[in-house]
């Protein structure tokens, strides 16, 4: 007996009486859409600042640096447009152009060529059809040429106070990550997260997220451990956990670094861009 007793020592129960693993349980909607709007209240914490990288004074400027915007970043826009607006200052200005000038001009924001005809053309639209003024509705804006759905509800949110969602590379990427939906479609994904919020937040949510995207939860390698919205992640996890090594990873003012912008509002943190040319 007492052998047989030994021989079953370690042995498992048969397969049909073991109990089976816990699953989680699939995330609600209902639980989803308070999860993310959690999110959102702890990034305006964390973001009381939040505002558009991009240095503007009025709704052309901003519609232009927009435009120029595409396939770089937001700082060397804002590092090339005082030359452009000395230069351009109107549409009526910019309309004409001589290209090779104008292209000249915007060269360090990349593909010049083409932003040189797409700000052409949409100034000369805007003299022509709307009284040398940027319009404020999305029917119109997308009919400027080189103005998408993206850039329209940036001019409309930051310029008009419409509400819009931006969904860029870095708000696409962090919705997803953050499973608030599944879509790659721009439209489609904001289409998705226009009905989780109000539309009063639709402005700020971008600006939050965008912001997060780009200081804290890179694409590459998250800074996880040093994220205030550890704990709401599904994603946690991906990248860097230690505190300390995930200080190192994080951009502009979080890592004590210049922002994007030369000419930040008033209530920003961190210190301004330094100019095109200029020591940084």
């Amino acid at each position: 007996m007492s052998g047989e007793q030994n021989s079953a020592v370690g042995e498992q129960p048969p397969a049909r009486v073991r109990k089976a693993a816990k699953r989680p349980k699939p995330e609600s909607r209902l639980a989803m859409v308070r999860r993310a709007r959690r999110i959102n209240r702890e990034l305006a914490e964390v973001y009381p600042y939040a505002h558009p990288e991009l240095d503007f004074t009025n709704p052309f400027e901003l519609l232009v640096a927009t435009v120029l915007s595409a396939q770089t970043t937001d700082l060397r826009v804002n590092q090339t447009t005082p030359a452009l607006f000395a230069k351009y200052p109107t549409p009526e200005d910019m309309a004409g152009a001589v290209p090779e000038e104008l292209e000249a001009v915007i060269r360090p924001t990349g593909f010049f060529r083409a932003k040189a005809r797409s700000l052409i053309g949409l100034s000369a639209a805007l003299r022509d059809n709307f009284g040398g003024e940027v319009p404020g509705s999305l029917r119109d804006l997308v009919t400027l040429p080189g103005v998408g759905r993206k850039t329209a509800f940036v001019v409309l949110g930051n310029a008009f106070g419409v509400p819009g969602l931006t969904v860029d590379t870095h708000f696409g990427r962090l919705v997803r990550r953050w499973k608030w939906t599944e879509q790659e479609d721009p439209e489609k994904v904001e289409a998705e997260i226009a009905a989780i919020f109000p539309k009063s937040e639709w402005t700020m949510l971008s600006h939050r997220i965008i912001f997060h995207g780009r200081r804290i939860c890179h694409a590459r390698k998250p800074a996880c451990g040093a994220c205030p919205i550890a704990e709401l992640c599904p994603a946690y996890g991906e990248g860097e956990t230690d505190p300390e090594k995930a200080k190192k990873l994080l951009k502009y003012e979080m890592g004590g670094q210049p922002g994007q912008r030369l000419n930040p509002p008033p209530d920003y943190p961190g210190k301004p861009a330094p100019a095109l040319g200029a020591a940084g």
